[in-house]
């Protein structure tokens, strides 16, 4: 059983019904690094002209969803994903082409390596968001905040020793934020690195208590300070949580 839990931030509005419909756009100049995020409803009308701009493979895709539902969402995110990446190498959003690691994890084909654009993508639910940069990895994650039976459970069984010892010390209220702040921070890490699920989630500790600032703690012996990477948190709509991963220019 989930029970959603409060958040500030941007909502969703009434004006979602088609692919442009951007919640925000951020940009960490620290970092370089632009985060959109966009409403994935979207009319049927608008749901046939983003199929439209995907590849052969991605409408398959999209097909083999059970529900409508989700292959609506599947086609938009995707077609907004290529009209973004387009707009930023000057080309077509149907001239993008994209191919996938190991772990599955998009990337641009060779055709744009000397971009060196480097992005990645997470959506729940009808929200998207998209992180872009240059020259180094990122990852992003979002998720709903909502209130998980089994939470403790789940933080026992894949935070690290030192996550869930904080996770246990927070205040009820807490807890939900305090639980998907951890798992976007790590799900982000995870996917900057492109391994998968292939990386044990022990193997580093991140951030979570609400209001305090994202960061890498520690990954395998190295503090988070000289590790090389970076977190950053934000509050993508009402109600979510985001966390970017990326390798820290220092």
């Amino acid at each position: 059983m989930t029970q959603r839990v409060p958040l500030t931030g941007p909502r969703l509005g009434t004006n979602c019904a088609h692919t442009r419909s951007v919640i925000c756009e951020i940009k960490h100049t620290g970092q370089d690094i632009d985060v959109v995020v966009t409403c994935l409803a979207a009319a049927p009308e608008a749901v046939r002209a983003s199929a439209a701009l995907l590849s052969d493979a991605e409408r398959h895709r999209a097909r083999r969803f059970a529900f409508d539902r989700d292959a609506r969402r599947f086609i938009i995110a995707r077609a907004r994903l290529r009209e973004l990446l387009a707009a930023r190498l000057g080309v077509g959003a149907e001239s993008i082409e994209l191919e996938y690691g190991a772990h599955g994890k998009p990337a641009l084909s060779p055709r744009f390596a000397d971009s060196d654009l480097h992005f990645n993508v997470s959506h729940c639910d009808d929200v998207a968001a998209y992180a872009f940069t240059c020259g180094h990895a990122i990852g992003i994650d979002l998720e709903a905040v909502r209130v998980i039976s089994d939470a403790d459970n789940i933080a026992a069984r894949y935070f690290s020793r030192h996550e869930n010892t904080t996770y246990r010390t927070l205040n009820p209220h807490d807890k939900p934020l305090g639980f998907f702040n951890c798992w976007t921070r790590k799900e982000a890490f995870v996917k900057a690195l492109g391994d998968g699920l292939s990386v044990p989630l022990d193997r580093f500790d991140v951030t979570l208590a609400p209001g305090e600032p994202a960061k890498v703690l520690r990954v395998e012996n190295t503090p988070g300070d000289d590790s090389g990477w970076r977190l950053d948190s934000l509050c993508p709509a009402a109600g979510y949580v985001a966390a970017i991963a990326s390798q820290d220019r220092g």
